[in-house]
This record gives structure tokens, sequence and C-alpha cells, in this order.
């Protein structure tokens, strides 16, 4: 099994829509050995024990392109997940810089930025400040498709 984390600021927009985006791809490409996961860097999507839920915005564009999704709640990343994940992804730098911090490193060279797949050093749009959740998609899955194709 090859386990793939995808990782955000609040992980109720991009890294939710990574991890549902990444699970339909890999479901039409036949690929049961993927287990994909999502978190955040921050709690400030976490209350009370109960994580947030997609934010709605990204639900629409989530259905819009006919990707299903669950009852997907924030959580954030631990530094335990560090060796439960083979892949730790972020969306754009800030993230990299916070997985860093949680996990105390990257000693296995496990952590990359989503686009860096796609040969790009750009960060993925984050659609919480622009509200471009069309742009994100895209970018997401351009990641998601090169990553697939490395994998």
């Amino acid at each position: 099994m090859i386990k793939v984390m995808f990782v955000c600021h609040g992980n109720i927009c991009r890294s939710p829509m990574a991890e549902f985006i990444m699970k339909k791809m890999a479901e039409d490409a036949g690929r049961d050995d993927l287990v994909i996961a999502s978190s955040a860097t921050s709690t400030e999507e976490i209350w009370g024990g109960r994580g947030n839920p997609i934010y709605p915005p990204a639900q629409d564009m989530l259905r819009l392109k006919g990707i299903p999704f669950d009852d997907h709640r924030a959580v954030q990343l631990k530094k335990s997940d560090y060796d439960s994940y083979d892949f730790i992804i972020g969306m754009d730098s800030m993230n990299i810089r916070n997985i860093l911090r949680i996990t105390g490193g990257d000693p296995d060279g496990k952590v990359h930025k989503l686009l860096s797949f796609a040969d790009s050093s750009k960060d993925v749009a984050d659609p919480w400040y622009s509200g471009d959740f069309s742009e994100a998609y895209n970018d997401i899955y351009t990641g998601c498709a090169a990553l697939l194709q490395q994998i």
C-alpha cells in the first residue's frame, strides 16, 4: 500500500478537494493500492473535538466536477503521520514550512508541494482568499494527475 496525505492550512478547502479528486482518479485507474487522506497544519477549523466539514463552495466544485466525497471533517496533521504516510503533500510553500515544523523535518524525503509533481514550483491557488474554486480545482487536478502517474 502507498499512503498519501494531502495537507493545507485548515483542511476544509484544498486538501480535502485533493483527497477526493485523488480517490476518484485512483478508482478510475484501478489503483486499489492507495490510501489517501487529508489534514490541516492548523487547528482553526477543529472545534470541540470535531472538525468542520468541507467548505460549501469546495463541495459545490466537487459536485460540479462529478467528484464524490463523504462527511469529511477537518483534522490536524500529527508528528506520527510522518511515519504512517509515504507522501505528505502540501498545497503551498507555507504549508510545507508548517508540515516540517509539525513533523520535525523530512529525513526520508516524503514532503512535497503538490504541483512539484507537474514540474511546477507554483503554489496551489488558495480559494479561501480568492474565492476562485475553479482555479484551485484545476491546480489540484493537474498535481494529482501528475502524482498518480509517478507512484
